[in-house]
């Protein structure tokens, strides 16, 4: 399950699920690049923001060049970190720099399930559960070395090594046959995973439900290349120079240089096993949100993710075309429950106690009814208003409209009431008792609420400042952790870290193609950064994942169940559904971010030798 961290303002482009943006198109729009749809209105009487539509192809009639080399804008506020590895890196900046070099076995369909279109097909057999895989004839790597079911397995050892260093390992893997004891150290090998010959390969599941179908669900995609990374430590992988410096990978193009945390140069892949890509490279930069919208409008770039805060800057601009779509994204406000508790080793090294989330029913955010008045305090229709012009909207729950059969429509959301916070808040015990213009806990003990918040783009600062003057007038003392907004890295190693200054932080969370939520808010999961534990929750997650959701039925309702525990419970308060816009420069032909499409960096082409 591939969940990646994400900047509140610049988020990364690409799910990395495919070599290329994909999916589900939306419909032809007028020549303003946008429509508006401004009857959309919430049960609460508070107008959202409009609802824009976009095209998701870009196309043009003019005769293409041959070869040519793309520009490419990363936009964010601070550098790439430069693990170009499926199995190790950690934000969508790194995610979206492998879409040129990276690609799953497997294709994705429009409704973002796997399907046989891709390097590899599958026969997924729910009896035995198991799923067969055959890799397509005379696959290679970018360094043209031969792709076979040894890299795939390989995948596999490295995620599930007690050696492992990064975030994949989970349900998905444990799952596995024997994986658990490969994982501890009991086996030297995955009894579950079976090489047939060079192109066939068998893996068995403990469980099966419907994930596993799913794109970024249940089956890794994507194969790592034994031949150069076989002796490394797996230790020392996400740091080794074959990651940072020298990557191989499957995509249309492969690394030619990189400046690190700044650029990279691509060049065009001969091996690729749809034959080479029509550009003969790609330069992708590290742009700034600040400047990125002159960067455009000069013509010094070919394709960007744009800051929607700046929409109204841009959406006229005369050598560019608008693509969009909704995004598989939210952001949300979370609560730090509790902290993460690192697996336990024998002296043998062996895992004696797997790492698990742990509540602290003393934490100072415990309190669900404190959690329930600082979502109602909130006017998140405004904000999308306000500052994403139709772009963003209030979010009812964590799972994204764009998978509309999961989203339990029952759910009104968190609307702006400061009345009913403030009432909350005095049923539940907290009072102004020194009459300071603050609440004290039920206790009669200070409460001061350390929030955390990234730094990136013209909103960061006024989003966050607005959030703690609305807590105030509820009469909650919030103020900045550390006392300023915090860059990005620095502020995901914090939350990882459950770092004592946090209470309560604003993040952001890309969901890839699959929305089952176990892998952000499970017991087990590192990436539940609010350490929210719950049995309820445990169960209903459960549900989710269990065979008889193979039941869509059963299945959509185990989703709107578990929707309705998390409203009820707040560990988290969702805020923004988004949508998501690209400038493309109209000398560019074919780049498509339809959800499920075929085509990706591979098929786009240029039309001049120099940007207009």
């Amino acid at each position: 399950m591939v969940k990646k961290k994400l900047g509140l303002v610049s988020l990364s482009a690409f799910v990395l699920t495919l070599a290329a943006c994909q999916s589900g198109g939306s419909d032809t729009v007028g020549s303003d690049n946008g429509t508006t749809n401004e009857s959309a209105v919430e049960e609460s009487g508070e107008e959202t923001a409009g609802v824009i539509e976009f095209d998701t192809l870009k196309t043009n009639d003019e005769d293409s060049i041959e070869g040519g080399t793309l520009r490419y804008a990363l936009v964010a506020s601070s550098p790439f970190q430069g693990i170009f590895s499926p199995e190790f890196y950690e934000d969508a900046y790194d995610s979206e720099l492998m879409g040129f070099t990276h690609e799953s076995l497997f294709s994705v369909d429009e409704n973002f399930m796997l399907s046989q279109d891709g390097m590899a097909t599958f026969e997924f057999d729910q009896e035995a559960k198991t799923i067969h895989i055959t890799l397509k004839d005379d696959l290679k790597w970018s360094d043209g070395e031969p792709l076979t079911t040894e890299d795939v397995l390989f995948s596999y050892e490295v995620i599930a090594s007690p050696e492992y260093t990064g975030v994949r390992y989970g349900a998905d893997f444990s799952n596995i046959v024997g994986v658990e004891d490969y994982h501890t150290g009991a086996a030297d090998s995955i009894s579950g995973i079976k090489i047939i010959d060079d192109q066939n390969i068998t893996i068995e599941y403990i469980e099966v439900n419907p994930s596993i179908l799913q794109s970024g669900g249940g089956i890794w995609g994507y194969p790592m290349p034994k031949h150069q990374l076989e002796s490394v430590a797996i230790a020392d992988m996400a740091a080794a120079p074959e990651i940072r410096n020298n990557p191989v990978g499957a995509g249309p193009f492969r690394v030619k240089s990189i400046t690190a945390g700044e650029s990279v140069e691509f060049e065009a892949n001969e091996y690729y096993w749809k034959g080479a890509p029509s550009l003969d490279g790609v330069i992708a930069e590290v742009v700034a949100p600040e400047t990125i919208v002159s960067e455009m409008q000069n013509g010094n770039y070919d394709v960007a993710k744009m800051p929607t805060d700046q929409y109204d800057t841009y959406k006229d601009s005369e050598n560019l075309t608008l693509l969009g779509r909704q995004e598989l994204a939210y952001t949300y406000l979370g609560f730090k429950l509790g902290h993460w508790e690192p697996a336990v080793t024998d002296e043998d090294g062996k895992v004696t106690e797997p790492a698990k989330n742990v509540s602290n029913p003393d934490a100072k955010m415990a309190d669900p009814e404190l959690r329930k008045a600082m979502a109602y305090a909130i006017d998140n229709n405004a904000i999308a208003t306000t500052f994403y012009q139709g772009l963003r909207e209030n979010a009812k729950a964590m799972i994204p409209p764009v998978f509309a059969d999961f989203v339990n429509e029952d759910i009104e959301g968190f609307y702006y009431d400061p009345e009913l916070a403030a009432s909350i808040l005095d049923e539940a015990g907290y009072v102004d008792t020194n009459e300071d213009g603050f609440r004290e806990t039920p206790e009669g003990e200070e409460l001061v609420i350390n929030f955390a918040s990234m730094s990136g783009g013209a909103t960061a600062e006024p989003i966050a400042q607005y959030y703690i003057q609305e807590w105030e007038n509820i009469g909650l003392k919030v103020q900045l952790a550390t006392g300023r907004l915090i860059e990005f890295q620095a502020f995901y190693d914090m939350l990882e870290a459950d770092d004592e200054q946090i209470d309560i932080y604003q993040g952001a969370w890309g969901t890839g193609h699959d929305p089952n939520p176990t892998g952000l808010y499970g017991k087990d999961a590192s990436f539940n950064y609010a350490r929210y534990v719950n049995d309820e929750n445990e169960a209903i997650l459960a549900k989710i994942n269990s065979e008889a959701s193979f039941d869509p039925e059963y299945k959509f309702e185990a989703f709107r169940e578990w929707q309705q525990h998390m409203f009820d419970n707040v560990p988290i308060i969702p805020t923004l559904w988004r949508s998501e816009v690209f400038a493309v420069n109209n000398r560019v032909k074919g780049y498509d971010i339809t959800y499920g499409t075929t085509d990706g960096w591979e098929a786009v082409e240029l039309t001049s030798e120099t940007a207009y």
